[in-house]
């Protein structure tokens, strides 16, 4: 009897079989990230498993994505971390820290060196989020792992901070605003747009773009092009806006065309509101309840409050507050050194809404020194459109720590000598080209502005607090045009504080300086006006 021919798996066939076994497992049991790594060493390189359902979704930037999935955008180097930009489906939840962590890979290896723990995370609802990852060392690529062991894809560029078109808008007269760095133009000056165009596209590496404009105006740091009708005429689409110098090479762009500014109610039709402020800050959510409070007891009724890389507990704060019934809108703006341009954006936000906007810091409060009310000072000045407002700079006024009352009750002494003023402005009357001094604009054509009779307005500016406080100074400058207290460069300048140069070390007599006048004004109407008289309790100070 003839022996019968054994049946051989071939081994292309027994591979390929396994691959699916192991899949099968990765997908549908708790089988490990670090496992399935083991098995198949550097060939290895993990895609993402979305966990939510996968709609349908259009076409972005002229190409299909095959799966509606969380992806990473744009990675964005800055001196102190890395922000790493997310694009969301329509039906995604968003990560919390706790879902999410930042992978450093050394190059052409897919073994982690290192994972880190996000340093922030903010919401951007459906524009995607920005996740603030601690920075890499030399030579390590970053990405972004879920806890279960997945990666992120990347479909983006990595970009350096101080050279990117990093917002865009479209205003009233549609044209395209963009916010730029690295243009390195001189504060306070217009420039020549023949020099400049502006380009849109998807994918500025390939020298084929979409759409080129006209530049219309150029200064500081903000751009206003004309906007091709088919591009107004379109709906969102994930465009990108660049602007291109004459010889040069079009500059590094994350910033997408999507939402129209709101436009202005028609003539004779009174805004929302009377009174609006705008603010950046940075890291000062302790400080946010009483600036509030206070100002929207004397007549302020809507916040824009632009938060630069906080990683406090502001959210918190900021909703406790909006239950209270403030109208405060948080506006991510990580963008260091571009002030004056969060400012411009700003007030594009705030001209649909608000009659007058007011552009001061946190530790900068209006005063009313014979006791009218803010209404009673704006109406005053019906017919101007910009009411300067000169500050005084108050001292630690002889204390060493925070003080828990908050500093209008606190800080009673003052220089004798007022400093530079602060501007509330009606932001219609701003010149296009949105040029501004960190707190003041440039005004169109026909417009005034008026110095504020100081018994009717002032600006008491906390400006030096307990050293506690003060220090943090030296580590951020928010102003495009102002010299960060730890650079060597003009010391002398009246931007910093005499005598302390460039390193954050206290003096020992800083408790007793800046003091030549007393002034208790704000403190004896915030405790006349403010304090509850049966718990003694100012309202900030309750939970």
């Amino acid at each position: 009897m003839k022996d019968r021919k054994r049946d051989v798996v071939s081994w292309s066939r027994f591979f390929w079989c396994t691959v699916f076994v192991v899949v099968f497992c990765v997908l549908f049991t708790s089988f490990s990230f670090s496992s399935f790594r083991l098995l198949f060493r550097e060939h290895f390189h993990p895609q993402i498993v979305s966990i939510w359902p996968k709609p349908t979704m259009e076409a972005i930037a002229g190409e299909s994505l095959a799966s509606a999935v969380v992806a990473i955008r744009d990675i964005v180097i800055f001196p102190d971390q890395i922000l790493i930009f997310l694009i969301y489906p329509p039906s995604a939840r968003l990560f919390t820290k706790e879902d999410i962590r930042c992978v450093y890979f050394s190059p052409n290896s897919s073994h982690p060196a290192f994972i880190r723990p996000p340093h922030h995370i903010d919401g951007q609802g459906l524009l995607g989020q920005i996740v603030r990852c601690p920075l890499n060392p030399r030579g390590l690529t970053i990405s972004l792992i879920l806890k279960s062991g997945v990666l992120l894809p990347h479909r983006g560029l990595t970009h350096r901070w101080n050279s990117l078109v990093y917002e865009a808008s479209i205003d009233r007269d549609n044209a395209t605003i963009a916010f730029v760095k690295g243009l390195n133009l001189r504060p306070d000056k217009l420039y020549e747009v023949s020099r400049f165009e502006c380009v849109y596209g998807w994918d500025f590496r390939r020298t084929k773009l979409l759409l080129r404009s006209t530049v219309i105006s150029i200064a500081q740091e903000i751009v206003r092009c004309e906007t091709p009708l088919s591009i107004l005429n379109a709906p969102y689409n994930g465009i990108k806006v660049s602007i291109r110098a004459t010889g040069r090479r079009t500059m590094r762009s994350i910033a997408r065309l999507g939402l129209q500014l709101p436009s202005e109610p028609s003539t004779g039709s009174q805004k929302p509101y009377e009174m609006c402020v705008c603010t950046m800050l940075r890291n000062q959510a302790r400080f946010l309840r009483e600036w509030i409070m206070y100002h929207g007891r004397i007549g302020v009724q809507r916040w824009f409050i632009y938060d630069n890389n906080s990683d406090d507990d502001i959210e918190e704060i900021i909703v406790s507050l909006v239950d209270a019934h403030f109208n405060i809108s948080r506006h991510v703006w990580p963008w260091i050194k571009t002030q004056e341009a969060g400012f411009a954006h700003c007030a594009l936000r705030a001209r649909a809404s608000c009659e007058w906007v007011g552009f001061i810091d946190i530790d900068e409060f209006f005063h009313m020194p014979l006791g009218s009310s803010l209404h009673q000072v704006l109406s005053n000045y019906r017919n101007m459109s910009e009411i300067r407002v000169t500050c005084h700079s108050f001292g630690p006024s002889g204390l060493n720590h925070v003080p828990t009352e908050g500093v209008m009750i606190s800080y009673t002494c003052r220089l004798l000598t007022s400093e530079r003023h602060k501007s509330i402005v009606r932001p219609e009357a701003l010149n296009s080209t949105l040029i501004n001094v960190v707190h003041h604009f440039h005004l169109r054509d026909g417009f005034r502005f008026v110095n504020a009779d100081r018994g009717m307005l002032v600006i008491n500016h906390y400006k030096y607090q307990v050293w506690e406080v003060f220090k943090e100074k030296f580590y951020r400058r928010v102003a495009t045009y102002v010299t960060d207290w730890q650079n060597k460069q003009n010391v002398g300048s009246k931007d910093r504080t005499p005598g302390l140069g460039t390193r954050a070390i206290e003096p020992p007599d800083w408790s007793s300086r800046f003091c030549e006048v007393t002034d208790t004004g704000l403190r004896d109407r915030v405790l006349k006006s403010f304090k509850d008289p049966m718990s003694n309790v100012l309202p900030w100070q309750k939970e």
